[in-house]
């Protein structure tokens, strides 16, 4: 069983359709037990960083996130708040991963937020290889996390930035993998055997 953490954000039930459609057995719930109970955990989400971690604080849900063991991907947001701090709202978030979260500035007149199809690449980890190298995937974010040594895949829009993160058992991806066709299949299907 997965758990899809239901909690104030948008875009949580297009990851379980995801899901469904692979076959995997899966829950929307933001209940503690069923949380910590399921063989793994989604934490996705569209949204606001100072809005949404209000709202973990308020109802226990970060620290309920922190003290995971199973494997947990965090998608798009979800990827964003296990970092250290964003600027987005000047937000500390869960800092499970050591790295900060900060706004895309436009150089050349590059549109924000980036939206659309990227390629990912200099792939690592259980998630994203073999055979994804230069794969196109989904992203719509206008905040971006800066390579580093969680950095488990890259892609590019005004710099190059981290477009998947992995530390100990939390894996993240900026893009969403629940709307990457095929590539994003892939991506799940391999999570829902972790």
């Amino acid at each position: 069983m997965t758990a899809i953490i239901n909690y104030n954000a948008g875009n949580v039930r297009s990851v379980l359709f995801a899901l469904e459609r692979l076959g995997g057995e899966a829950v929307l719930t933001d209940e503690p037990s069923a949380i910590r109970s399921a063989k793994r955990v989604i934490f996705p989400g569209v949204g606001e960083a100072r809005t949404t971690m209000t709202y973990l604080q308020r109802t226990g849900l970060d620290n309920l996130i922190r003290s995971l063991t199973q494997p947990v991907l965090g998608i798009c947001l979800g990827m964003q708040l296990l970092c250290t701090h964003s600027e987005e709202g000047d937000t500390d978030c869960l800092g499970i991963i050591p790295q900060e979260v900060k706004r895309f500035r436009p150089q050349r007149g590059e549109k924000v937020p980036h939206m659309g199809w990227n390629s990912i690449r200099d792939l690592e980890g259980p998630l994203l290889r073999p055979g994804l190298e230069g794969e196109y995937v989904y992203f719509v974010h206008s905040y971006y996390v800066e390579q580093g040594p969680c950095t488990t895949a890259v892609s590019d829009h005004i710099l190059p930035f981290s477009a998947a993160l992995r530390k100990d058992n939390f894996y993240a991806t900026q893009f969403h993998p629940e709307k990457s066709g095929v590539v994003g299949e892939a991506i799940l299907r391999r999570f829902l055997k972790l």
